[in-house]
């Protein structure tokens, strides 16, 4: 989705939710977004295009929460997102302690102009508007959108898109889970928008919508976190997943050295085993069909 806010702690995820991008080494395996024109000299630090030289600046939004970050802490390098992070570091030549992580709000990561970091990795869609003011990196994950209602209730035994139709959606406002809801299930009543979705899950909770939509991680942890009744209705199919890229200011040539980076990470399996790791779930949850 990217992307969704969430009550979080470090906590161990215990599912038995499915994670499509599991299916693939999460990166490459889905459309990359354009090159970025140039090239560095060469990959390492000292040749690298940074805001700090020698130093490797990382920014994500705050809080930063599981299964993407664990504690609140990016820089402990634990949770996906986390890890990743400082595996992308290791490819380009750069210890732990030369990663300075800085609190970027989502909104405003891909918002034209000047970055005060060399990438951010926060959740954040691969989307052509995005791309007219910022730089990806091909993509290092695929997130499934998935839906989450409350035991019970009507929404919680819905297994196409046409029994979908007549619910009333809460979701995150700026995400591609909103964008997902309107463009493929296309509800009869236009779905309520909140500023994250913590305040969504919370409507949900009180029953003020009747389900709402994220990617598959999060639906996780807010059914085995934050709802003792919530469940997990069903996932997309793959191909209506989401890219998850990380950002870069517009046409920086920081992007080319990135893209072998993640690319190498894709290869050697990397990313499969930090998804693996930090996002270990099974095929259990149901496929929401047309």
């Amino acid at each position: 989705m990217a992307r969704r806010t969430v009550l979080a702690a470090g906590t161990t995820i215990v599912l038995l939710t499915a994670l499509a991008a599991c299916g693939s080494s999460g990166g490459s395996s889905s459309t990359a977004s354009s090159p970025t024109p140039g090239t560095t000299a060469s990959c390492t630090p000292a040749d690298l295009n940074l805001v700090n030289a020698g130093k490797l600046t990382v920014g994500t939004d705050k809080p930063a929460y599981p299964p993407y970050f664990q504690n609140d802490t990016p820089s402990n390098g634990k949770g996906y997102e986390s890890a990743t992070a400082y595996a992308i570091a290791k490819q380009l030549g750069f210890t732990s302690a030369d990663v300075k992580w800085v609190v970027v709000p989502f909104d405003s990561s891909y918002a034209p102009g000047a970055k005060k970091f060399d990438f951010d990795i926060n959740q954040i869609s691969i989307t052509p508007e995005r791309q007219k003011a910022v730089t990806f990196s091909s993509p290092y994950y695929k997130a499934p959108q998935a839906v989450v209602a409350l035991k019970g209730t009507p929404a919680a035994s819905a297994t196409t898109i046409a029994a979908l139709k007549d619910l009333k959606f809460g979701v995150q406002v700026g995400t591609t889970s909103l964008q997902f809801v309107k463009d493929t299930v296309q509800p009869t009543s236009q779905p309520q928008v909140f500023n994250d979705t913590a305040a969504a899950t919370a409507a949900l909770k009180n029953k003020q919508v009747n389900a709402i939509v994220v990617d598959l991680p999060t639906a996780d942890y807010i059914t085995n976190v934050e709802l003792s009744n919530g469940v997990i209705t069903g996932q997309f199919p793959q191909s209506t997943g989401v890219d998850w890229g990380v950002l870069m200011q517009k046409d920086n040539t920081l992007a080319t050295c990135v893209n072998q980076a993640v690319g190498t990470l894709d290869a050697n399996g990397t990313l499969k085993a930090l998804q693996t790791k930090y996002l270990p779930f099974t095929s259990s949850v149901p496929v929401i069909t047309q």
